[in-house]
């Protein structure tokens, strides 16, 4: 079947055929004429088989009649962050060249005067985060009494992000007898219990089960142990050995774990950029486009990336963390293997993290396979054996030995510097820390054989007064 068989305009299909699409994806082929029939539509597919022109081909066809009017939007979409909202707006700039519509982002990090501009203008088209959206409603800025059509898209991250509260309030403001579009990858009880309040009899479009993984994904995993410098190691070695690497998306759990090991890659003298929550829109806007456009090959990224985003090439997913909810592995995987490309995606296993894999593998259905990597440890895993007074940079600082009145210190190890900073290829191994040398027990001792007296007792006692 091809796009012209879906009902859509021809000004939507000569713009589909102008980037080279000929063939609609299963998620489009069966979604794109219920939306153009005006009915609610539950869309269940599995990230990277093209949901998002499944919303955005038929809503074009549709706004094609009509006009904006200022502060009422006639469509909306929601996103449950700013990168997929910037990703969906990019959507309609490129297939709705050829008409004049007014599309609008709502998200934070830039100033509401400039989007009150817009929304004064009219607006057929407004992509919003749930945050701001409620917030330009609740200074009177934006009426949403004049919504046709509701997309709700991603909503099962919508629910790990603590948004529903948020989508349902929101829903309460939109017309009763609006369109409502509900897309998501998973469906947990609590999405299943949205679907069933908001969307009135709709047509359930499913290309895919629940939590599946793409068959054009090739999963492992690797063992290490416990310390975070092995699997810092680990990570190194899989990214100089991996066959047809051309850039990768190194997922972590915590946004401090994405500094950390983003620092750690660019110290070793891997090109790597970092995504998380807590940066500015500016800096996450310039980090994807640097990986866009392979500026550089390393994303390092909290689940904020996990979700809809679309960078069609992606050799490689590395969980350098296994995530605690086995849904955000399903999505994170997602990032690569897309639209029929092949994919690798390797998890670095620590022992704590075993309950988790287990979890995923419950929830995929299948093992994740093991794999096993001649990891060399080098100075900042391990130690190495030391000569008299040298220590390996791994091991733990020394503790000073201490006299009183503060005399008889032992000198401060030299070279001594956090286990991240050492690397390993540049340094001979007998460069680290150094262990001071031990005070002579004959420096304490009385004329005789004290030897079995630890030394703190042969001290001599400074006298008083």
């Amino acid at each position: 079947m091809s796009f012209s068989n879906l009902g859509l305009s021809d000004k939507v299909l000569a713009a589909v055929a102008a980037t080279g699409y000929t063939t609609p994806t299963p998620i489009q082929e069966k979604a794109i004429p219920h939306v153009l029939a005006r009915r609610d539509v539950l869309g269940i597919a599995q990230t990277g088989t093209g949901k998002t022109a499944a919303f955005v081909l038929p809503m074009l066809t549709l706004l094609e009649k009509g006009r904006a009017r200022a502060r009422m939007p006639r469509t909306l979409i929601l996103e449950p962050t700013r990168e997929l909202a910037a990703q969906v707006k990019e959507n309609f700039d490129k297939y709705g060249a050829g008409q004049k519509l007014n599309v609008a982002l709502l998200i934070g990090g830039v100033s509401f005067g400039d989007q009150d501009v817009k929304l004064m203008r009219g607006v057929d088209v407004l992509i919003a985060t749930p945050g701001r959206l409620l917030d330009h409603t609740e200074r009177g800025g934006l009426l949403l009494t004049g919504v046709e059509l509701l997309v709700i898209d991603e909503a099962d991250r919508m629910l790990d992000m603590g948004f529903i509260p948020d989508i349902e309030r929101i829903c309460k403001l939109v017309p009763f007898t609006r369109q409502t579009l509900f897309f998501t990858a998973t469906m947990p009880s609590e999405i299943r219990r949205i679907t069933e309040t908001f969307l009135h009899n709709p047509e359930k479009v499913e290309v895919s089960k629940p939590a599946s993984t793409a068959v054009t994904v090739t999963q492992s995993q690797v063992s290490v142990g416990r310390e975070p410098h092995e699997k810092r190691e680990v990570l190194r070695q899989l990214l100089r050995e991996a066959k047809d690497l051309k850039n990768a998306i190194i997922f972590c759990n915590r946004k401090r774990e994405v500094a950390l090991l983003h620092r750690s890659l660019q110290k070793h003298g891997f090109g790597a950029a970092a995504l998380h929550g807590d940066m500015d829109q500016s800096a996450r806007m310039t980090a994807l486009d640097q990986f866009r456009k392979g500026e550089l090959p390393l994303l390092v990224a909290s689940d904020v990336a996990a979700r809809g985003l679309d960078i069609p090439e992606v050799s490689h997913v590395f969980n350098f963390d296994v995530p605690h909810h086995p849904d955000d592995y399903v999505h994170r995987i997602g990032r690569t293997g897309r639209a029929g490309r092949l994919g690798t995606a390797i998890s670095i296993v620590s022992p704590s993290d075993q309950k988790s894999l287990l979890a995923i593998e419950k929830l995929i259905g299948q093992p994740i396979a093991r794999t096993e990597t001649n990891h060399i440890v080098s100075a900042e895993a391990s130690p190495v054996p030391a000569s008299d007074g040298e220590k390996a940079s791994g091991d733990r600082k020394p503790r000073r030995e201490r006299s009183r009145g503060g005399r008889n210190k032992s000198p401060r190890p030299e070279g001594s510097q956090r286990p991240e900073a050492v690397a390993a290829p540049q340094q001979p191994p007998s460069i680290g820390r150094v262990r001071p040398a031990a005070a002579s027990r004959e420096q304490f001792s009385e004329p005789g054989d004290h030897s079995h007296l630890p030394a703190f007792l042969l001290r001599p006692i400074r006298a008083r007064g």
